[in-house]
């Protein structure tokens, strides 16, 4: 459940230090960010950021510092252990041994779900993301595009009501990264998620955001962000639209402050 407010994620003075050998890096400072119930997110910025870091740290895998972190109305860890969210990474981690299907079941399994169940829950989320016909193949017979989309699913597959997808796109060429955008703004629509990308590519955070929140290194913090009033569904005739290159524009100029600010 969101907050009365309408925020599904809310971080507040967020800091992250890490402990090396002989020093101490403070990866991210003072952050403060709300996403939205529904709505579909960007952060982006410099390698070395945080920008993982603090999806993460949303994701109760890395422990804040000092902050307060709030997802659907409760803390990170009760939403983890109520399995709210659905994690994407940059690599789609199948296993190479198992099936489409089976591994789209992965996470039911861990989650005690029996064998029929896990079996229609899993081809439903096949169906969702267009890979019906390929359930029983494996992933080596799977293209770069293929194997991204059965990671979707496999984040997908619980039901969760936020998404983290952490450069899922990352590696592919750009045609197929673009039409992997087009895949990944309907299958969010239809499983009425809350989603929060980190990304690179400031084309794909105009594409397929809502709000995108722009962060600078030394150390990792937020310090702009940026609406993207882009009528949905968004098609790749949109990247020839003299809207989409102002906002990149805009997004550029931003990053380039960011970068300034460091």
């Amino acid at each position: 459940m969101s907050e009365p407010d309408g925020s599904a994620i809310v971080l507040s003075n967020i800091s992250k230090i890490f402990q090396l050998r002989d020093r101490q890096f403070v990866a991210l400072q003072g952050i403060d960010l709300t996403v939205r119930d529904g709505e579909f997110c960007s952060i982006i910025g410099p390698s070395g950021c945080g920008k993982s870091t603090l999806l993460r740290i949303v994701a109760d895998v890395v422990a804040p510092t000092s902050g307060r972190v709030k997802v659907l109305g409760g803390s990170a860890a009760d939403a983890r252990k109520r399995r709210q969210f659905g994690f994407v990474f940059q690599e789609p981690a199948l296993l190479p041994w198992l099936t489409t299907r089976a591994n789209v079941e992965l996470p039911l399994i861990v989650a005690g779900v029996h064998a029929e169940e896990r079996r229609q829950r899993a081809e439903a989320m096949l169906a969702l993301v267009g890979l019906s016909e390929f359930s029983e193949a494996h992933p080596a017979q799977l293209s770069g595009g293929m194997a991204r989309r059965v990671a979707i699913a496999r984040g997908l597959v619980l039901g969760p009501q936020v998404l983290l997808l952490d450069e899922p796109f990352g590696g592919l060429d750009e045609i197929t990264r673009q039409r992997m955008n087009v895949e990944l703004q309907r299958i969010w629509g239809s499983a009425r998620t809350t989603a929060c990308l980190v990304t690179h590519n400031v084309g794909e955070a105009v594409f397929l955001s809502d709000r995108v929140f722009v962060m600078a290194t030394g150390p990792g913090r937020v310090v702009s962000e940026l609406a993207i009033a882009l009528p949905r569904p968004r098609t790749l005739d949109l990247l020839q639209d003299q809207r989409f290159f102002e906002y990149s524009s805009r997004l550029v100029g931003l990053l380039g402050l960011a970068g300034s600010a460091t």
